[in-house]
């Protein structure tokens, strides 16, 4: 603590502060200046931004996606015909918040010349509501017409859009039977009721449908494929079903969101960490311009240097000197860096909707990411981590030209002047 007590003192801070903002620097060293905090303030906002947009995925995955898609799904081979008492069974585990039964189809879509493949699975839109927000990216009365109607279907918007189909126009799903494989495929008439837009990969493939109908149209009529479950932490979903499977009997599997959206997941996460690691380079980059900026002060000034040496100032003053001068830089373009990424994130996902509404284009299409549109989420935690690194940094790059500064030997600089 003495040592750090004799670099910095109130008369370092004085000077050093002085020197910091001063504008009486050549225009070579002005410059360069400028340029190492305008780095910084690039470094440290986009940084911030790319961390709020990566946790802006995270969040649309774990509640748009997952919050439509099933967390977790028991199955049967031959299907489940009392799925209430099973039902029952599973949640005595309290992990597992709310069950609803599902029939599951992979079939074709077919519209005059248009065909599409899809994953339809037919549900009780009573239940559905209880664990999952299918609901609210809907049409009002879409669940109550579904229910009453068993030649209903909705569609995802990208499969109405591939279809070119329209609210009413009757389409045929075409059901292959994987039992049989001599046996002609099953055809189902249906009509369009509404479709689904989540703005996620999910409408390019996902349709609903009654949940009796399904089950008739199903190679097991009569019962369903398996139950949809809904647990208290994501992450455990695995171990859940696992538990649920070793409990009940032969005939019974299980799959949960890791298998589906799981590598979606892994590839945010990466994608996070491998970004934020180029942007940290980027204000290393910044800091060793820093590092130029306060070598060219230490060349510029000299002279006051060896005048502050004459007058009595010792080495450890003149590292403090420079120390609070590369910190003043450091902070400046730190919190200028904080603040642009800060009201950035809060504007971007509209920034860039406008964007592409003056355009004409489209940056994200969900039938290529997870989502079709910019999010961000930003957390004040990784705002304190970007600054505090940011000044860590600039810190540590003021070392070497403080120790420079330091070595200035009074004689020789006042010998030229």
């Amino acid at each position: 603590m003495s040592m750090f007590g004799n670099v910095f003192t109130r008369f370092t801070f004085l000077v050093g502060a002085r020197y910091g903002i001063s504008r009486k620097h050549s225009q070579l060293v002005s410059f360069i200046s400028r340029l190492s905090t305008a780095g910084l303030v690039i470094g440290v906002a986009l940084l911030i931004v790319v961390m709020s947009v990566m946790n802006g995925f995270d969040r649309e995955l774990r509640e748009r996606i997952l919050g439509i898609m099933p967390q977790a799904m028991i199955y049967h081979r031959e299907g489940i015909e009392d799925y209430e008492a099973l039902s029952l069974q599973l949640k005595r585990d309290s992990r597992v918040l709310a069950t609803a039964p599902f029939v599951q189809i992979q079939g074709l879509f077919s519209y005059q010349k248009h065909v599409a493949p899809v994953n339809l699975f037919g549900i009780d839109p009573t239940q559905e509501t209880k664990l999952s927000s299918l609901e609210q990216y809907l049409p009002p009365l879409a669940f109550a017409q579904l229910e009453k109607n068993p030649q209903a279907v909705i569609l995802g918007q990208g499969i109405a859009d591939k279809l070119r189909v329209g609210l009413g126009d009757k389409i045929t799903l075409i059901i292959p039977r994987s039992s049989d494989t001599s046996a002609a495929p099953g055809i189902v008439m249906l009509e369009v009721i509404a479709t689904l837009k989540s703005n996620t990969n999910v409408d390019q493939s996902l349709a609903l449908m009654n949940l009796a109908a399904a089950s008739n149209a199903s190679e097991f009529p009569g019962k369903v494929s398996g139950l949809r479950l809904q647990v208290n932490d994501l992450f455990e979903a695995p171990t859940v079903v696992m538990s649920a499977i070793n409990e009940l009997p032969a005939g019974y599997f299980g799959s949960d969101w890791t298998r589906t959206h799981g590598t979606i997941y892994e590839a945010i996460q990466m994608s996070k960490s491998l970004v934020s690691l180029l942007l940290f380079l980027i204000i290393g980059i910044a800091a060793f311009n820093l590092v130029s900026t306060l070598i060219m002060v230490v060349v510029d000034k000299q002279g006051d240097i060896a005048i502050l040496r004459t007058l009595g100032a010792s080495s450890k003053e003149i590292i403090g000197i420079f120390m609070v001068q590369g910190g003043l830089i450091g902070l400046i373009g730190t919190s200028i860096g904080a603040i642009l990424g800060v009201l950035l994130s809060y504007v971007i996902t509209d920034l860039i909707s406008r964007l592409e509404k003056l355009l004409g284009i489209q940056f994200l299409h969900s039938d290529v990411y997870p989502i079709s549109y910019l999010p961000s989420d930003l957390y004040w935690s990784d705002v304190l981590q970007v600054a505090a690194i940011s000044l860590f940094i600039c810190f540590f790059a003021a070392l070497y030209p403080a120790w420079r500064a330091s070595r200035v030997q009074p004689a020789d600089a006042l010998r030229y002047e």
